[in-house]
């Protein structure tokens, strides 16, 4: 289960995705995010899972990668269709069984929480994480939050501070991955006994993790040291982003799906709660 953990992973290639402009992939991932809430309807759920269906297609990132990436949600999925199939109500009655009462809309609450959740895992991870390097992430951050300067907010540390997390999570999956393996090879036992007895089993996995993070992020600190790094005040970049032709035909891409959308909402209501 660790090692399925792909957040904050990137993926080279050369798709349409890994060529835009950073900053326009992260305002891009903003406005699919306005459109998935925004959806109602079954047919915007549909259009919904095409929209996405097709943006892993043109990243080319394998099928098998992004739905590895989705183990670790697993859980949280369940629980969230659990708790809608149980706890919505609704005027159609299907299953009544004791204290079991399931309705039309409860279900269809449901499988659009799944589609929605899944949605946004898998949709901002392939416009953001998968298809942008962490370096271009920092270099489109910045100029994106660069009016807040002036109330004196330290954009280019905040976004280097960003960068840097999302560039150690795959780092600390590993260093845990290696950690539990040790730890089984003395005996350990993380899947054994009660909720109790594994909560203390990860006890000496959590103590020498937490070292080691440590320990990154000071060797992290010494070198920026060593190269003379001081901020982002006067720093010029090596190379200099620009928008290109490809980058505003994409985004007339998802504002149209966005407000088609909206226009399923409206002109097929069916199935919408």
């Amino acid at each position: 289960m660790i090692k399925d953990i792909t957040l904050g992973q990137f993926f080279p290639g050369d798709s349409l995705l890994h060529r835009l402009d950073p900053r326009m992939k992260i305002l891009l991932s903003v406005v699919f995010i306005v459109a998935v809430f925004l959806a109602k309807s079954a047919a915007s759920y549909g259009l919904l899972v095409v929209f996405v269906a097709v943006l892993a297609a043109v990243s080319q990132i394998p099928l098998k990668t992004i739905l590895r990436g989705m183990k670790p949600i697993l859980l949280i999925v369940v629980f969230t269709a659990v708790i809608n199939l149980f706890w919505t109500k609704g005027e159609r009655l299907l299953v009544d069984f004791y204290f079991i009462h399931i309705y039309q809309e409860s279900i269809l609450r449901m499988v659009y929480m799944v589609i929605r959740i899944v949605s946004l895992l898998v949709g901002t991870s392939i416009l953001l994480t998968y298809t942008t390097s962490p370096i271009m992430l920092t270099d489109g951050i910045e100029p994106l939050l660069s009016p807040l300067k002036r109330i004196g907010v330290p954009v280019h540390e905040f976004a280097m501070m960003m960068t840097i997390a999302l560039r150690f999570i795959p780092t600390l999956v590993e260093e845990t991955d290696k950690i539990m393996n040790a730890q089984k090879a003395r005996g350990a036992d993380f899947a054994g006994g009660s909720l109790t007895d594994r909560a203390k089993a990860l006890i000496p996995v959590f103590i020498p993790l937490f070292v080691s993070a440590f320990r990154r992020a000071d060797d992290l600190a010494t070198a920026m040291e060593c190269r003379c790094y001081r901020g982002g005040e006067g720093r010029t970049k090596m190379t200099e982003l620009r928008f290109h032709k490809e980058d505003f035909l994409f985004a007339l891409c998802v504002i149209a799906f966005g407000a088609l959308l909206v226009l399923t909402n409206i002109l097929l209501p069916f199935g919408a709660i």
